[in-house]
């Protein structure tokens, strides 16, 4: 499928991802409609950050995916839509489980069901590599079995698993897309990168982490948002879930470690407790492959680790993003 002058929703444009897939989106020449999540303060996220030439090009909605109506407004008259609106906070999902099932459970049957009612054409639900837990066996493929350790990765297993039974009872045209861990400009300071950058690039010399020991599959936002691009346009990927993934893994330790050297190498690292996930909620190793993903689209990985990390250090350095965040504070 062509993305040309599709018209084309994004729910949870106002997010990290979701931001950098409408700037994508719009490189391709789709008509983009941008779903933004209803507030008060009339902000629209990181789009607020787009330039007046740009976001002149994005339909902006305000609504909210747990609202049935919402969504059947946001979707009216679109052929594709890339659903990544979510909750994704795993610290906070221990705090409020209830929202996240309404969000990330609720929201996608919304979606799901007025894509029904529409006959939309295609529908890319947002999974997470949270759902596989602790690897089995690596890489990770898409066969992997799915342990819910946190009541994040729960609601998402029960988000996929409602996008596969409207795929198999009502032949509905959706893929589950599953990110592993995704990082670069924009993204929210409750994830390690950010939060070892913004620690740094404020003056701090004692770098305050959670456990050190797991492993994580790092993937740069562009190689993510590419991945999203290829699977809408693949025909091979209806009914089915496909991992976007670099086939590696480093250590948070390692990962801290390299961070460090790319900017101040005499900080020091500091274990905190209390950002410490509890003991079987913690997923210990992510190592994703990307076989299929390959073998079925266009998409190929084009940033290593160590490019990503000197564009998103640079995001950071500029004083007007770095202001934006405060890393000393701890927020779940």
């Amino acid at each position: 499928m062509l993305l040309e002058n599709k018209r084309i929703l994004v729910t949870g444009a106002d997010g990290f991802i979701g931001s950098h897939l409408v700037e994508r989106l719009i490189e391709e020449g789709a008509s983009v409609r941008a779903f933004c999540y209803y507030n008060s303060f009339n902000s629209w996220g990181w789009l607020d950050s787009f330039s007046k030439e740009k976001i002149s090009k994005v339909d902006v909605f305000m609504g909210d995916v747990r609202d049935a109506g919402s969504v059947k407004s946001a979707m009216k008259d679109i052929d594709v839509v890339f659903h990544l609106a979510a909750l994704i906070a795993i610290p906070y999902s221990y705090y409020s489980p209830e929202s996240y099932v309404d969000t990330n459970v609720k929201g996608t049957l919304n979606i799901l069901q007025t894509a029904k009612e529409y006959g939309t054409s295609k529908i890319l639900v947002t999974s997470t590599s949270e759902v596989y837990g602790t690897a089995r066996y690596v890489p990770i493929d898409e066969a992997h079995p799915r342990q819910g350790q946190s009541p994040y990765s729960a609601t998402k297993i029960g988000a996929d698993a409602i996008a596969e039974s409207f795929f198999k009872s009502f032949n509905l045209p959706v893929t589950i897309v599953r990110p592993f861990n995704t990082y670069g400009p924009r993204q929210s300071s409750r994830a390690v990168i950010p939060t070892i950058i913004t620690q740094l690039l404020q003056g701090q010399t004692n770098i305050k982490l959670g456990a050190l020991h797991p492993t994580r599959d790092l993937l740069y936002v562009t190689d993510t948002v590419n991945g999203f691009v290829e699977i809408a346009k693949s025909d091979k990927c209806l009914g089915e879930e496909i991992n976007i993934a670099t086939n590696s893994e480093i250590s948070i330790r390692d990962l801290a470690t390299r961070i460090i050297s790319l900017i101040n190498s005499s900080a020091t690292i500091e274990n905190d407790e209390v950002r410490k996930r509890p003991e079987k909620s913690e997923v210990e190793r992510l190592f994703g492959s990307n076989t299929k993903i390959i073998s079925s689209t266009q998409w190929k990985q084009q940033y290593s680790l160590e490019e990503g990390l000197k564009r998103t250090i640079e995001w950071f350095s500029d004083p007007s993003n770095l202001a934006r965040y405060k890393s000393d504070i701890y927020n779940v």
